[in-house]
């Protein structure tokens, strides 16, 4: 799994029009599924999202949590994180898991990083045509592969 990790002053989704979630200050995360993905990625990045230190402290030195800082999540399923682009200038998204097992990781990584959090984690709707806002702050963008955890 790949997550793109941006901490916003603000996020939303809105599909056809409609919002459909929006965060305060928190952590815009864009989540990828690949082929191979399993519980086990969904756990280390649950633990690395919560725990991810982005935030300033009084020192205005990066050392705190979303979770320190009372922070919202919106979680933002986006199949486009497994591209390959060694070949040409059309991406291949031959990597990235079928519908079935998306779809399920993505709801436990959302469902395992609200129990984490003890709060709601704000989402998009898997496969839908959705438009994504944010107010990068910092800018800080973090990417994380479960596949390069060792």
């Amino acid at each position: 799994m790949r997550l793109v990790i941006q901490r916003v002053s603000n996020a939303s989704v809105r599909v056809d029009g409609q919002l459909v979630s929006e965060i305060g200050r928190g952590l815009l995360v864009l989540v990828g599924v690949e082929n191979g993905d399993t519980e086990q990625d969904v756990d280390w990045l649950v633990q690395k999202t919560a725990g991810m230190r982005i935030f300033d402290d009084q020192a205005g030195v990066m050392n705190l949590s979303v979770m320190e800082t009372d922070g919202q999540v919106l979680a933002v399923s986006q199949f486009t994180l497994t591209a390959s682009t060694r070949k040409g200038n059309r991406p291949s998204y031959i990597r990235a898991a079928g519908h079935d097992l998306a779809i399920s990781l993505y709801e436990q990584y959302c469902s395992r990083l609200e129990q984490v959090m003890g709060r709601p984690v704000g989402r998009g709707i898997f496969g839908a045509d959705m438009k994504v806002s944010l107010l990068n702050d910092g800018p800080v963008t973090i990417i994380i592969d479960s596949r390069l955890k060792e």
